[in-house]
């Protein structure tokens, strides 16, 4: 994972791209205008080129609150051959800028979060790329099919509460409204999402991609640098809970896994986050998982203060809950000292903690 594989990946779009739409180079690409587009060709592969110089340019610049304020223009006269040169170009910035951005980059993208990473801005990138040259090749009836591998880095990275496909092409197709899939109804409105990070003190709780959580369940590091003795295990499961989620199509993004990350360091140290959406209560479950060498140091009541504080902040989350392990003094002394308080024994009832031996622990909303 990281940004060798992000710019890798939007090199090979872009090539693919540059490819099939050089085999109709010497159309009139500004008299075809693609089915239900209000773009004409020539102003759809431009506004490709525009996305990714502009993805470039705020990585690399490092923007914070906008786009850089630059825009970029053809001279005139330019032909479909120069067009194409132009977005093979905008390719090769955007992938140098994944590939050599630090692994704590992140810098503005709208929506949903006001930010995204390295990883985020390649699968913006793709996706742009994919979707539009399918747009075209549908307005100049060529055939255009990219390699799985392609959508497939784009789904589990940007479009995480999608469940996927048995084709992640046809899938993404779907996610943006551009085709049907059996089962399931058409979309009208879709958005990508890119993943959320929760500000701390010393950390930055920085939301697991169905990619990254994949990567953690099977052993590897999800492309964080940790700790020597991390990731530990309960983070490694929840990773797997993740992968479940988003396999079924339940994942919901800003109630999964989430990674602490020391800012004096950039290493992480473990693994917090929710066993699910809210219910129909508004009560979520959390949970949290350290490497040994972090544990004692006060980060865990720091990021569970800033998780709940987001939480409960949300029209649809009235309390927060976890369970620990009657002998567990540690976890106990740090979901006190974040504000939860123990459960009376009628809603360790209600809640089926009577019978698991666990106790429960409750910090409620100041509305609910």
């Amino acid at each position: 994972m990281g940004g060798d594989v992000g710019g890798q990946r939007v090199t090979e779009a872009v090539a693919g791209a540059v490819a099939v739409l050089g085999t109709v180079a010497d159309r009139d690409w500004t008299a075809v205008k693609p089915a239900g587009m209000e773009w004409t060709v020539h102003e759809t592969a431009f506004h490709i080129c525009e996305c990714l110089i502009g993805y470039a340019a705020n990585l690399a610049g490092g923007a914070q609150d906008a786009y850089v304020p630059f825009e970029i223009t053809l001279d005139e006269g330019t032909d479909n051959t120069g067009l194409l040169h132009v977005l093979d170009t905008g390719g090769a910035l955007l992938a140098a800028a994944v590939r050599t951005a630090p692994r704590e980059a992140r810098a503005f993208h709208p929506y949903p979060f006001r930010s995204a990473n390295r990883e985020g801005f390649a699968a913006m990138g793709i996706a742009e790329v994919l979707l539009h040259t399918y747009d075209l090749a549908r307005g100049l009836d060529i055939a255009y099919e990219p390699p799985a591998h392609l959508p497939e880095y784009v789904l589990t990275r940007i479009f995480p509460e999608v469940q996927p496909g048995p084709d992640p092409w046809r899938t993404l197709l779907w996610a943006t409204g551009r085709g049907d899939l059996p089962g399931r109804a058409p979309r009208t409105e879709w958005r990508w999402s890119n993943n959320l990070v929760l500000p701390a003190e010393r950390l930055t709780l920085q939301g697991v991609t169905p990619a990254a959580a994949a990567e953690l369940a099977a052993g590897g590091d999800g492309g964080f640098a940790w700790v020597e003795d991390g990731p530990f295990e309960g983070t490694r499961e929840a990773a797997g809970m993740t992968v479940k989620a988003y396999e079924a199509g339940v994942h919901r993004p800003e109630f999964g896994l989430f990674v602490l990350v020391r800012r004096e360091d950039g290493r992480a140290i473990g693994g917090m986050g929710f066993h699910g959406a809210p219910d129909e209560d508004g009560r979520a479950e959390v949970g949290y998982d350290l490497a040994p060498s972090a544990r004692g140091l006060g980060y865990a009541t720091e990021a569970l203060r800033a998780l709940s504080e987001w939480a409960l902040a949300r029209a649809d989350v009235h309390s927060l809950c976890a369970t620990i392990e009657p002998d567990n003094a540690p976890s106990q002394r740090v979901i006190a000292r974040a504000g939860f308080v123990r459960a009376s024994v009628e809603e360790e009832r209600a809640y089926g903690e009577r019978e698991t031996g666990l106790r429960l622990y409750v910090l409620t909303g100041p509305t609910a």
